[in-house]
């Protein structure tokens, strides 16, 4: 197959970069809609793809350099969206391994070490925070960590040691945050926020480790040994609090956060930031987002309906969409009833004498508290740890 090669000479391996405009506009329109807040300079790389997407032309021209940030831009304003855009292989080793890599890995080093600080809170709802310190989480993290460490791994093997240094000390950085948020969070016995956490912790650290190893990393390489498999097995250089709640997430959140296949399918959730999914099974504010919300129509309501069972139903230990069906109906004036016209007569029956009703109908208060008595009953078959 022909490689692509832009009028500036790059030759691609991977997707155009007007195609990747594309899938931002298919996936994250808002972006490109004036919904969102563009200004400031951590959100540069939002205004870059509007810039792009107004001056397609430009687009031609881009160097490897530019090619990896325009990637790297179109991931971080996808990666909470329910189709993030294909380009991860791409930033996380393909790019570093491109035959121009050379002459352009100290740009591409900096774009990483940049890219840590990027603000992403308006493109994901997957978040959880750490008010004592001012920092924020979210899945992004993981998909920092993953392109660090390739970056790491390229500038090692093209002997750039003191910049491999710098993109070190920033993972370790990322590292020690998370962990200081678990151990923030535990000490203020704070239930919700530490089982949401984990589940954001348990994503990022196994992004971390699949690249370690796309990468090939020696088993005995020190800076592997420092960072490798943290979320599943104690290391004498982190609190114990990594494994233990990389355990807590297995046993509570994993089966609540996955692809969300069943929710790629109504396009109206893709209209809106608003309507990005949030970190189940703490969706009911998210469901009374949805509910509330006067750009859906009743018809686009039920089809969301329509997503969240068939999402349940394939899930069946996941509570997160019954939790955020409850909430939209909730919202609604009358629950239900309101949306029978916009949904086929047999799920409006099988929907009222189902599990997911019955688990839709717990009060948040009831929930959230069920939640916590099972954390404080969990004991962690790696650390020994409870809760308290």
């Amino acid at each position: 197959m022909a490689k692509k090669v832009l009028r500036s000479e790059l030759e691609l391996n991977g997707i155009a970069p007007n195609l990747l405009l594309k899938d931002i506009e298919i996936t994250a329109p808002f972006i490109f809609k004036g919904e969102i807040d563009l200004t400031g300079k951590n959100r540069a790389y939002l205004a870059k793809l509007v810039h792009y997407k107004k001056n397609l032309n430009l687009l031609k021209y881009i160097d490897l350099t530019e090619y990896f940030s325009v990637c790297m831009s179109a991931h971080w304003s996808t990666a909470g969206t329910f189709v993030p855009t294909n380009v991860d292989n791409q930033i996380r080793e393909g790019l570093w391994k491109h035959k121009e890599t050379a002459k352009h890995i100290e740009k591409m080093a900096r774009i990483t070490i940049e890219s840590w600080q990027w603000d992403y809170e308006q493109v994901t709802n997957r978040k959880a925070y750490n008010p004592a310190l001012n920092q924020v989480m979210s899945t992004h993290e993981g998909t920092w960590l993953s392109v660090a460490i390739g970056a790491y791994n390229a500038l090692v093997k093209h002997q750039r040691p003191e910049l491999a240094l710098e993109v070190k000390n920033v993972i370790l950085a990322e590292i020690e945050k998370e962990e200081k948020l678990l151990l923030f969070l535990r000490e203020k016995k704070d239930h919700v926020n530490f089982l949401r956490a984990t589940a954001l912790m348990a994503h990022n650290f196994g992004d971390l480790d699949r690249v370690i190893d796309q990468w090939e990393m020696p088993a005995d390489d020190p800076f592997r040994l420092h960072i490798y498999k943290l979320g599943h097995q104690l290391n004498e250089r982190y609190s114990p609090v990594l494994a233990y709640a990389g355990q807590v997430n297995k046993a509570f959140l994993s089966v609540e956060n996955h692809r969300h296949m069943s929710m790629r399918q109504p396009k109206c959730l893709r209209r809106s930031h608003r309507f990005l999914i949030p970190v189940g099974p703490f969706m009911d504010q998210w469901g009374k987002t949805l509910g509330e919300a006067r750009d859906l129509s009743l018809d686009e309501k039920g089809e969301i309906v329509v997503a969240l069972f068939d999402g349940w139903k394939r899930q069946d230990k996941a509570m997160g969409y019954s939790r955020a069906y409850g909430a939209m109906m909730r919202a609604l004036p009358e629950g239900l009833s309101s949306l029978e016209a916009s949904l086929p007569f047999d799920v409006v029956q099988e929907i009222r004498k189902s599990k997911f009703q019955a688990i839709a109908d717990v009060p948040l208060e009831d929930f959230e508290k069920d939640m916590a008595r099972e954390l404080e009953a969990f004991t962690c078959p790696v650390t020994g740890w409870k809760f308290s």
